[in-house]
């Protein structure tokens, strides 16, 4: 998290926008926005390809 949003509730941050996490700027915020549609971090975690992307990853570690 960026120092910002460190004390804040874990729904108050899930409702903030992805520049809330530290090393997403507000540029890239607006980029994934563009994109995918995503305006905040609840939004980038539902993401599908977020979803597949973790499964691929969970899969290669488990062999």
């Amino acid at each position: 998290m960026d120092k910002a949003w460190a004390d804040k509730s874990v729904p108050e941050v899930l409702a903030a926008p992805v520049s809330a996490l530290k090393g997403v700027s507000d540029r890239q915020g607006d980029l994934l926005k563009e994109a995918f549609g995503i305006k905040t971090v609840a939004d980038l975690a539902e993401l599908k390809y977020v979803g597949w992307a973790q499964a691929l990853a969970a899969l290669d570690a488990a062999k």
